[in-house]
């Protein structure tokens, strides 16, 4: 973060533990970096309320899908998992845990 400077400003609108969001924290109220622009967060819905009360940050929710084609894209890869699931198939998008 250190490499962005003072002008950098960082985007995270993916998901919440692609940042380490202690130390962003940190570079943001120590002034290390710029500012940041957020809608995923590490904990979600939880946001750490050191973010509220800065200026150079701009929260919103994480509302990303949301587009017109998004929802039937999600219910047909839902479709297709369920299918495959009770066909004894590999799952299309399968969750790894851990």
């Amino acid at each position: 973060m250190e490499s962005l400077g003072k002008n950098g400003v960082i985007i995270n609108v993916g998901r919440g533990g692609l940042i380490d969001e202690k130390e962003m924290v940190k570079c943001l109220v120590e002034g290390v970096i710029g500012g940041a622009g957020l809608d995923a967060f590490e904990k979600e819905p939880g946001v750490p309320v050191e973010l509220f009360g800065l200026d150079n940050v701009v929260l919103s929710p994480h509302a990303a899908m949301k587009t017109s084609g998004s929802l039937d894209n999600v219910a047909q890869l839902a479709l297709a998992n369920l299918k495959a699931f009770f066909s004894n198939q590999p799952l299309i998008s399968p969750v790894r845990l851990g």
